[in-house]
C-alpha cells in the first residue's frame, strides 16, 4: 500500500468510525432548545441519547454477519442510507417520542460505519500493526468530541437545532460518495456463509469462546462505559449546573476529547517499547484512582467546574491508552470470523454504553455524583475482568482462529 493510499484509507475509515460520535456530540449542545421546542425536559430529551446506543448495540449485531457474507462494502451503502434517511425525519419531528424512536433507527444505520471500519482493520493491515492503525483511528475519531459539540452549538444557535440533523445528513451522504470512489472492497462477499439463525449463533459462539476475545473485549467495553456516562450527564452538569452557555459547553467538551486524543496518539510511541497488554493494565489502573477520588470529592461536594473539568480530562487519558489496545487485542484471533467478532465488541461496548448512559440519564440528582458512580465503578469493574480473564489466555504472540469447519456454513 503506497503511503498516498494508506493515508486516504485511514481518513475514510477514521471519518466512519466517526460517524457514531458525530451523531451523538453535535446535538448535546441543543438540548435545552429541543426541550423548549418539543414542549418537554432536558432528562427526556436524553432518553434520545439512550436510545442512539441502544440502536447502536442492536445493529451491530446485525451488520456482523452481513459483512462477512456480502462483503464489507453493500452493507456500508446500505447503513448509511438508512442513516441518511432517519436524520432528515430527525430534522422535522414535533414529538420527543418521535425523536426517540428515529434517533434508535437512526443509530442502526449509523453503526454499519462503526463495525465495517473496524473489521476492514482487520482485513486491510497486518496484525502485529492493527494497535498502531487504531490509534490513528483514534486521532480521526478524536476530532469528533472537538468540532462536533462546538459547531453543533453554533448551529443550534444560529439555525436551530434541526440544522444539526441535516448536517449529519450530508455528512454521511459525503462519506458514501469516498467510500464508493477511495475505499478498497478489503475481503470479498463469500456466499457460502449462510444468514440462517442457527449457523449466525453458531459463529457468534465460537467468537465467544476464545479467552482473548472475552476478556479484553469486556474489559475495554466496561472502561469505555465510563465515557458514555459523561457525555450523558455533561449537558445537565455544565449547562444546567455550572450555568455556561451552548457554546462555552461545546468549547469545554473540545478541550476535554484533547486528553483522549493525545493519550491514544502515545499509544504508538509506547507500543516500540512495550506490549498492548502492559498498556491495557497500567492504564486501568490508573484510571481507578482517578475515578475513585473524583467519587469522593463530588460526594462531598469539593468539585467546582475546573476541579470537574481536569478530573474528567485525566479520566479520559486514561481511555486513549485502553480503548486502541483492546480493539486490537480483541480482534487479533480473528480471521475468517472477523466480521462477527467486531460486531460482537461492537454491541457489548455499546450495550453496556447505553446501560450507563441510561443509569445517569434517569437519576434526578443536579450534581456529578451519579455520573461519578458510574465512571469509578465501571473502573473497578474493568480491571477486575482483566485480571481474571487474562489468567485463560495461552501466552502466544498472535492466534488466529482457523477452525473454520467450527462454524456450521
Amino acid at each position: 500500500m503506497t503511503q498516498k493510499r494508506y493515508f486516504i484509507t485511514i481518513l475514510i475509515l477514521g471519518a466512519l468510525t466517526a460517524l457514531g460520535p458525530f451523531s451523538i456530540d453535535m446535538y448535546l449542545p441543543g438540548f435545552p432548545a429541543i426541550a423548549a421546542d418539543l414542549q418537554t425536559t432536558t432528562a427526556q430529551v436524553s432518553l434520545s441519547l439512550s436510545s442512539f446506543f441502544i440502536g447502536i448495540s442492536a445493529g451491530q449485531l446485525l451488520y456482523g454477519p452481513l459483512l462477512d457474507r456480502f462483503g464489507r462494502k453493500k452493507p456500508l451503502y446500505i447503513g448509511l442510507s438508512v442513516y441518511i434517511v432517519t436524520s432528515l425525519f430527525c430534522a422535522i419531528t414535533t414529538d420527543i417520542e418521535m425523536l426517540i424512536l428515529l434517533r434508535f433507527i437512526q443509530a442502526v444505520g449509523s453503526c454499519a460505519a462503526g463495525v465495517a471500519s473496524i473489521v476492514m482493520v482487520r482485513d486491510l493491515f497486518p496484525v502485529n500493526e492493527n494497535a498502531k492503525v487504531f490509534s490513528l483511528l483514534m486521532l480521526v475519531l478524536g476530532t469528533s468530541p472537538m468540532i462536533a459539540p462546538t459547531f453543533g452549538g453554533y448551529l443550534t444557535s444560529a439555525l436551530g437545532w434541526q440544522s444539526v440533523f441535516i448536517t449529519l445528513a450530508i455528512l454521511a451522504l459525503l462519506m458514501l460518495i469516498a467510500v464508493a470512489v477511495g475505499l478498497p472492497a478489503a475481503r470479498k462477499p463469500d456466499p457460502t456463509l449462510s444468514l440462517k439463525p442457527k449457523p449466525i449463533i453458531r459463529n457468534f459462539l465460537v467468537v465467544i469462546r476464545e479467552p482473548q476475545f472475552y476478556t479484553y473485549a469486556a474489559t475495554g467495553a466496561v472502561a469505555f462505559s465510563g465515557l458514555f456516562a459523561y457525555v450523558s450527564a455533561s449537558p445537565l452538569i455544565f449547562m444546567e449546573v455550572y450555568k455556561v452557555s451552548g457554546e462555552i459547553y461545546g468549547w469545554i467538551f473540545a478541550f476535554l476529547s484533547i486528553g483522549l486524543i493525545g493519550s491514544s496518539q502515545m499509544t504508538s510511541v509506547l507500543l516500540n517499547k512495550v506490549r498492548s497488554e502492559q498498556i491495557v493494565h497500567g492504564a486501568l489502573m490508573f484510571q481507578v484512582i482517578i475515578g475513585l477520588i473524583f467519587l469522593v470529592t463530588a460526594y462531598y461536594d469539593l468539585l467546582g467546574l475546573y476541579e470537574t473539568i481536569a478530573l474528567i480530562f485525566v479520566y479520559l487519558c486514561t481511555l486513549g491508552f485502553i480503548a486502541p489496545n483492546t480493539s486490537a487485542l480483541t480482534m487479533a484471533p480473528f480471521t475468517i470470523n472477523a466480521g462477527s467478532a467486531s460486531s460482537l465488541m461492537g454491541a457489548l461496548q455499546m450495550s453496556l454504553g447505553a446501560l450507563a448512559s441510561v443509569c445517569v440519564s434517569l437519576s434526578e440528582s443536579r450534581s456529578a455524583i451519579p455520573m461519578t458512580i458510574v465512571m469509578s465503578g465501571a473502573s473497578i469493574l474493568a480491571l477486575s475482568i482483566l485480571l481474571t480473564g487474562r489468567r485463560k489466555i495461552i501466552p502466544k504472540e498472535v492466534t488466529f482462529i482457523k477452525e473454520k469447519e467450527e462454524c456450521e456454513v
